[in-house]
């Protein structure tokens, strides 16, 4: 495990690398966001390295809502609050409060600035393990208050893919019927396209993505692989969530594979927290946890 700082944009950001005999994986404090994964051994790297002309992150977190809220914003207890698309996890840094060899913790707390926008106290936790050749990554949710917290929460990893894009296809567990629902200025509409799969696989092509991204309610599916000239190049897992997107921005060299729990509002929604669709609880002085991985083979 080492720290290293870099200046970008004339900011100092300081991230922290963990290791084992197979991988490394390097997670930026801010946003507590994984920058890099790689094969020790191939020098393979897995992650999109964030070129800002296509899309310039990497794997943020996306809390305390997944997707846009209607006119950006929700009620709570009578009152409005104006919440950004994905909210504000990713902007804020996070604390590492646990350091090992190949293991991390990052903790991000409230304080007067979420509060105004998200008023609630809670504590997120992000856990970065290493284990043989799989990155675990754990969403821990803390309730420190005295209410229930309403919440969404969900990863955005972007995988680098180094070959032409057509040459990669999406595996999936089950060889299911997918059903996809459009997007309408970034709303959920009530709209929706059936994907078909041949032998579990989707070829992936730009055309597929051509308004926004893949979204998914639920899929019979808790695996799904991405495949390079019809080999497997890692497996990505997450049991934990029910629903699920895939993107990409049109000539981009990535893909990515995104677990939620939540996602952005229906074309209909009456904008209170508490009825929205998808939306997480967590009771007073109790936590809720998930976690997704990511195998390379």
């Amino acid at each position: 495990m080492n720290q290293t700082f870099t200046q970008k944009n004339t900011k100092t950001i300081l991230t922290t690398t963990i290791s084992n005999s197979i991988l490394s994986a390097k997670i930026n404090h801010k946003g507590a966001e994984l920058v890099s994964l790689q094969n020790l051994e191939t020098k393979r790297e897995y992650i999109w390295e964030g070129k800002p002309e296509f899309w310039g992150k990497h794997s943020p977190i996306l809390f305390p809502i997944v997707g846009t809220l209607k006119n950006n914003s929700y009620e709570y207890e009578g009152k409005i609050f104006s919440l950004n698309r994905h909210g504000f996890a990713r902007d804020f840094d996070f604390q590492l409060i646990v350091q090992e060899t190949d293991k991390v913790v990052f903790s991000l707390q409230y304080n007067s600035d979420t509060f105004c926008i998200y008023p609630f106290k809670f504590e997120l936790q992000l856990i970065y393990t290493l284990k043989k050749s799989e990155l675990i990554i754990t969403y821990k949710v803390i309730n420190k208050d005295q209410k229930t917290i309403p919440f969404s929460i969900g990863g955005h990893p972007a995988f680098a893919l180094n070959d032409t894009f057509e040459r990669y296809s999406l595996e999936f567990e089950s060889g299911e019927k997918l059903i996809s629902y459009t997007l309408e200025k970034d709303l959920l509409s009530n709209k929706t396209k059936n994907i078909e799969l041949k032998n579990n696989q989707l070829p992936l092509t730009y055309s597929l993505f051509e308004k926004d991204a893949l979204v998914f309610k639920s899929l019979q599916s808790k695996q799904i692989k991405i495949l390079e000239n019809n080999s497997t190049i890692l497996n990505f897992k997450f049991n934990d969530f029910p629903h699920f997107g895939i993107w990409t921005k049109i000539n981009a060299p990535f893909i990515c594979l995104e677990p939620w729990l939540g996602y952005a509002d229906t074309t209909n929604a009456n904008g209170n927290i508490l009825d929205k669709e998808g939306i997480q609880l967590v009771e007073s002085n109790s936590y809720k946890e998930y976690n997704f991985s990511i195998e390379i083979i």
